[in-house]
This record gives structure tokens, sequence and C-alpha cells, in this order.
């Protein structure tokens, strides 16, 4: 069956002509997304985006040749969102970290401001102050020197699945933690976590 045959059958609703798809462009969209994403988690959401924007847009495909590149468009599109959204996220953690650097002096309220960023990093040394010492390395080494994993296995003498492991219990610990305290932080934390892996 035509690629042409099958967006006019998808258009109809026909389930085995979108499975069809599926199968013929999910791999591609997959490369494409882990391409410029570095992440098989971030790709397989954007090939699941991608593919599901495609089904709840059915009726509206316009005709077309080659359902190939009208997918990738979709998914092109869609990688960009992620790329702008993570680019956003990574500004506001340049921010928060520069703030939290950043000497005590200007107006009263720069100063008010690098105060909040110091209680939160006095906040995560006391949870931090709760760990074991291993534990204790593991972060500094992840979050503090940018080690990956797998550098961290190596220097430590751990397994990289036990140094993931750790750090899942280190930031929850932190998490929880700062929740005690303050909502703001703990969820700060949280998007800091995420993008900083």
């Amino acid at each position: 069956m035509t690629e042409q045959e099958l967006i006019k059958k998808l258009r109809e609703g026909d389930e085995q002509a979108f499975r069809e798809l599926y199968a013929r462009h999910s791999r591609e969209v997959f490369g494409f997304a882990y391409h410029l994403t570095h992440s098989a988690t971030d790709a397989e959401d954007i090939l699941q985006e991608t593919f599901l924007r495609l089904w709840t847009g059915r009726e509206q495909l316009p005709d077309i040749q080659h359902a190939g590149n009208y997918i990738f468009m979709i998914a092109r599109n869609k990688t960009v969102d992620y790329l702008r959204k993570v680019s956003r996220q990574q500004q506001l953690i340049n921010q928060v970290w520069s703030n939290m650097s950043a000497p005590l002096a200007g107006k009263p309220e720069e100063a008010d401001e690098l105060l909040d960023a110091k209680e939160y990093q006095r906040l995560v040394n006391e949870a931090l102050a709760q760990l074991s010492s291993q534990k204790q390395e593991v972060y500094r080494l992840s979050r503090q020197q940018g080690l990956s994993h797998e550098e961290i296995a190596a220097q430590l003498g751990l397994s990289k699945s036990r140094v993931k492991n750790l750090l899942v219990e280190i930031l929850k610990h932190i998490r929880f933690f700062l929740a005690r305290h303050s909502v703001l932080m703990a969820v700060l934390f949280q998007l800091l976590s995420e993008v900083r892996p």
C-alpha cells in the first residue's frame, strides 16, 4: 500500500493504517530526536507525541504524497519545542546559580535574593550532613564537579547502577528535607535535579 493510500485510510480513522505508518517511520523519528536530545527517554517522548499528533489531527490531514516527510516535520517541531523548553530551564538554573554565588553587594533587594539563595544552600548542606560520607562524596562528585555516573563509579570503585541508585536516594532525601522548610525550595531543587542528571 502506498503512503498516499495509508494517509487516506488514516484520515478515515483506520487504526491499521496508523500502525503501518508507525512501523515504517518510528525508528527514523526516534533516531532524529535522540540525535538532538542525547536522551532515549526524551526521544521516546517526542516519538509518542509525534504520532499522537498525527492520530489526533488525522481528520484535518492534507493530501500528502510522502507521509514520511509530513511525520518528520511534526517530529522536528516537537523536538524544537523540547529544546526551547530545556533552554529556558537552563537559563533559569544559570540565573539561580549566579544568584547563589554572587558577592553580597548592591541594592537591598539583591541582598534579599542572595540571602534566600544562601538559605537554600545552607539547607542543602544541612540535609547532606545527615547522610553517610559515601553519599556526600557521590553528591559532591555529581553535582559540584559534574562527573558522570561512570566517572563516579570508577573513582569510588562502585558499579554504575549503584551510583545511580545512591543519587536517587540522595536527591529524594534532600528534596524531602527542603520540603519541610519551603515548598518553593523543594520545587527548585527538583528542577535543578532533573536538568542536571
